[in-house]
């Protein structure tokens, strides 16, 4: 809120409606970013002293390819205009998905990174605190803290797949559809 007021105090009153617009509308698309962010905790059985720090590390992966991801939807728009149209029958066949299967739970399900992660890294069985990779047997090996980082990161990637195409349609401006996921993403944190 404090962003705002101060984009109000120093730009015209457009670029702080926009912004309010656009970090109200992404808190409320990445809510459901922190029911999976628990499900994958769990699934991969992160220690709870480990939990925050995790978040932490998933939500700043997730700011970095967002970042990418808008200045690449951003780049898109205002080369080819009718993009627009694409991200709107794409928030329309998200909608009506979402309508369609309302009443089915869902469970998370392991991206093609992750699975192939898995099989490709030598792993530890165990965390060893918040260590990427440890020392055994004088061989490397990395903990499945990394797996789990990878897991957060990449899925919030594609809550983001909706949630920018949505404030792109709010605003054209990057830094403030940025600066919405980030304030946005950081209150996900406090949830």
């Amino acid at each position: 809120l404090l962003f705002g007021l101060v984009l109000l105090a120093v730009t015209n009153g457009t670029f702080a409606t926009e912004f309010f617009a656009g970090w109200l509308t992404e808190y409320s698309l990445s809510v459901d970013n922190l029911f999976v962010f628990v499900i994958i905790m769990a699934r991969f059985q992160v220690p709870r002293k480990l939990q925050q720090e995790v978040l932490m590390v998933g939500i700043i992966i997730a700011l970095v390819l967002r970042g990418l991801f808008i200045l690449a939807g951003a780049a898109v728009i205002e080369r080819f205009i009718w993009v627009f149209f694409l991200f709107g029958a794409f928030l329309v066949y998200t909608a009506i998905n979402l309508v369609r299967h309302r009443d089915e739970d869902e469970d998370y399900e392991e991206n093609a990174l992750i699975r192939r992660l898995k099989r490709v890294l030598p792993m530890t069985a165990d965390y060893h605190g918040n260590k990427i990779r440890v020392e055994k047997n004088g061989t490397k090996l990395f903990t499945p803290m990394i797996v789990v980082f990878l897991a957060l990161g990449t899925t919030d990637l594609l809550f983001a797949l909706d949630s920018i195409p949505a404030i792109f349609g709010l605003t054209q401006e990057s830094f403030i559809v940025f600066t919405a996921n980030v304030f946005a993403l950081m209150g996900l944190r406090q949830l």
